[in-house]
């Protein structure tokens, strides 16, 4: 039977600093595990930003690990939908490769917490089908994604940090509209930041 995770988080800036700041989380201290982002498909669809992406992570297993896991790297399929109307965004991630070893379904979703808060519910379902070792890859994995999440919000608190410094007045409420356009141009950014990271340690080596 699959694990189950499930985690409240509080972030102590408004929905639309949020959904801004979550097209920038990468790079960051925390997340030197994510080597590239790509954007595979976006559209805007009934006032929803919809946008597919594909995330390529390192891959660390422990020894025990390594006859199950021999890649150093793993894809990452991400499908999110933002509605800026009711201010919701809702992200849904799942693992592509090695399913049958260990696969790793999350959802979260963001929404307004009151003045100047964002709460993000989150839930994941660890899962594997290697027969004799499931219920143990399936405890070191739900370990991993635990430790994975406090590393993501140190992360994405970080950047938020960055892009919304305290002493800096209080953003206004920005226009439906522009806040889709300004999603839409942080979310494309994202992906020229990180084919420019690949180039340069491209470059380098």
């Amino acid at each position: 039977m699959a694990r189950y995770f499930e985690n409240t988080t509080i972030f102590n800036f408004s929905w639309d600093q949020v959904a801004l700041g979550y097209w920038k989380r990468y790079p960051n201290p925390q997340s030197t595990h994510v080597l590239s982002e790509d954007t595979c498909s976006r559209q805007v669809k009934n006032g929803c930003l919809y946008t597919k992406r594909l995330l390529t992570k390192t891959n660390r297993v422990p020894k025990w690990g390594e006859r199950f896991f021999s890649a150093k790297s793993v894809k990452i399929i991400e499908e999110s939908i933002v509605d800026p109307e009711k201010k919701v965004l809702v992200t849904y991630t799942r693992n592509l490769g090695y399913t049958k070893v260990m696969s790793v379904v999350e959802r979260v979703e963001y929404r307004p917490a009151g003045a100047g808060q964002t709460v993000a519910r989150r839930c994941a379902w660890i899962d594997s089908q290697v027969f004799g070792f499931s219920r143990a890859i399936r405890a070191f994995g739900l370990d991993r994604f635990r430790k994975n999440c406090n590393q993501m919000v140190n992360g994405f608190n970080f950047v938020l940090h960055s892009m919304f410094p305290r002493q800096a007045p209080a953003h206004p409420m920005a226009p439906m509209a522009h806040t889709l356009k300004e999603m839409r141009e942080a979310a494309a950014a994202a992906t020229d930041r990180a084919k420019a990271n690949v180039l340069s340690s491209v470059n380098r080596s």
